[in-house]
């Protein structure tokens, strides 16, 4: 009789064990499936990543994102968020001038980033939002801009289009590209 509780118990041991075997193989193979983009793996990846840009001591921009991939191919090295992405930009005084999310984002080369899909700049200070496809940011310039189709909203509602727009890097001057829609007279 002691025999076989000892049998037993040491069957329910082992069992246990391979159960607990294959619950940690089965979760290890959701977390490579995770990494995988495209059909291609990242050298180096981090969730909920956010990065501080500074000069001498100044807060600059704030970016966040829920992923962002470093690939090193043997052509060129980039990075990529394909989870999205939002950057907070900072004016002079350190007080927030603009956001501006995207649904994807990835660098170009060493100077230029790029942000697509339902890409929506907000600035703080006038209340204006801009919303485009594609905004590239040129970093080594020190400006943002869009050569796809812009939708511009006013604080008061209303709304211009364009072909595109150019601004500074921390949207706090902008220009739309052959603007046409509602305009009030007191904006000429």
């Amino acid at each position: 009789m002691l025999l076989r509780i000892k049998y037993l118990y040491k069957s329910i041991i082992i069992a246990l064990c391979i159960m607990m075997l294959f619950a940690a193989c089965k979760s290890k193979k959701s977390n490579t499936q995770l990494l995988e983009y495209n059909g291609k793996y990242p050298d180096e990846s981090a969730e909920n990543m956010t990065i501080t840009v500074s000069d001498s001591g100044r807060t600059l921009f704030i970016v966040s994102t829920p992923v962002l991939n470093r690939y090193n191919d043997s052509d060129s090295a980039y990075m990529d968020c394909p989870e999205g992405i939002t950057i907070t930009s900072f004016n002079d005084f350190g007080h927030k001038q603009a956001y501006i999310t995207a649904n994807y984002a990835c660098q170009i080369n060493n100077n230029l980033f790029k942000a697509t899909d339902n890409v929506i700049i907000y600035d703080i200070s006038t209340g204006d939002s801009v919303i485009t496809d594609e905004v590239v940011w040129d970093q080594r310039m020190r400006r943002i801009f869009s050569t796809k189709a812009v939708k511009q909203v006013k604080r008061d509602g209303s709304i211009n289009y364009g072909d595109g727009f150019n601004a500074d890097e921390r949207f706090t001057r902008y220009t739309i590209i052959h603007p046409h829609g509602e305009m009030v007279g007191y904006d000429f």
